[in-house]
């Protein structure tokens, strides 16, 4: 005869209006699962600074607040609805949740057991890999390569790690020196401030060639317009980022690099997390799926780096702080994990 569960109390993040993050606590929190769900204990979730600040700022018109934020977690299996069979009580897994100490979560798409050997606080950091990962996946970027990546948070960072192991050489390139620093940690190659003479130091170190590909991940329009010319002839600007907030510009220049062969004929490539399907397809190469089990390969090999990127590790109840951080302390606060445990 199955247990009865008895109530438990549920601490969670709540963006409640804009600006505004709360915790609170359901004190009767006693879901049923469905036949193929599971009733999971966070370990850690991971603030995904660009997504998430966007949200809280009110003007993400697919996201209503109040609402409990998240983006990517690590957490422990405690209960298994009647039909799921290759999950049990005390398996640790990856998958896509909230910030809530509890969560009801199904059993299907990216939701991975969590292999041996690997630190749970880089657990969550699969989801940022993947997100940048998407960028390698629909650039050209070949053994040899000159990348140029723009803005070096967690997703620029981490895109500029894949593109290395691609086999090409990286510049990355940022405002702030803390995310330089740490990018040279993590072993981009080429690590520059976003001043003015960058374009020049660019030219430097491509011989005047220019990069193959300039991976943009600020999400900041006017971003792609300055660094464009930088871009040599046939390369790709990868849109990483999602764009946000207005730009006024006279495009004729960018829509000529575009047509023109002499300025460089070049590509604009989107490149949004959800542009692969979630699940395996014989018909599709890749998946969220399938890159979150090759994301797990590459910390098991020890072919990416996390720790640089982890600035933070806060209880649940230091979240409002977490977030003015990541808003006005860009230096200082960059991988953001919540300790639930």
């Amino acid at each position: 005869m199955k247990k009865e569960r008895l109530n438990v109390k549920n601490k969670k993040v709540v963006f409640s209006e804009a600006w505004k993050v709360e915790v609170l606590q359901d004190n009767h929190f006693n879901p049923k699962l469905s036949a193929n769900e599971v009733l999971l204990k966070k370990r850690y979730t991971l603030i995904s600074p660009g997504t998430e600040l966007a949200c809280l700022s009110g003007n993400e018109s697919w996201f209503s607040m109040p609402t409990v934020p998240g983006y990517s977690a690590v957490s422990e299996i405690i209960e298994t609805g009647i039909d799921v069979k290759d999950f049990n009580v005390g398996d640790v897994v990856f998958h896509y949740g909230t910030h809530s100490e509890y969560e009801v979560a199904k059993v299907d798409g990216v939701f991975l057991k969590v292999p041996d050997g690997i630190d749970l606080t880089w657990v969550p950091f699969v989801r940022m890999a993947t997100v940048a990962m998407t960028s390698i996946r629909v650039s050209n970027i070949e053994l040899g390569d000159m990348v140029m990546v723009t803005g070096l948070g967690l997703i620029g960072n981490m895109a500029s790690q894949l593109a290395a192991l691609q086999g090409a050489s990286v510049i990355g390139i940022d405002l702030s020196q803390q995310r330089l620093e740490i990018a040279r940690e993590c072993g981009v190659e080429h690590v520059l401030a976003g001043n003015a003479d960058v374009k020049e130091k660019v030219r430097g170190i491509t011989t005047d060639r220019g990069v193959s590909t300039l991976i943009e991940a600020t999400g900041v329009p006017s971003v792609s317009l300055d660094h464009v010319s930088s871009v040599g002839k046939y390369g790709e600007v990868i849109l990483l980022g999602s764009p946000r907030g207005a730009c006024e510009a006279n495009v004729t220049d960018l829509l000529n690099r575009i047509h023109l062969n002499d300025l460089g004929c070049i590509s604009f490539k989107g490149a949004h997390e959800w542009r692969y399907p979630l699940m395996p397809d014989v018909f599709v190469k890749h998946s969220l799926v399938r890159n979150s089990r090759i994301v797990f390969k590459l910390m098991q090999q020890k072919k990416i780096k996390i720790e640089p990127l982890i600035s933070h590790i806060l209880l649940p109840d230091e979240a409002p702080s977490a977030y003015e951080g990541l808003r006005n302390k860009k230096d200082e606060y960059s991988g953001v994990l919540y300790k639930w445990q």
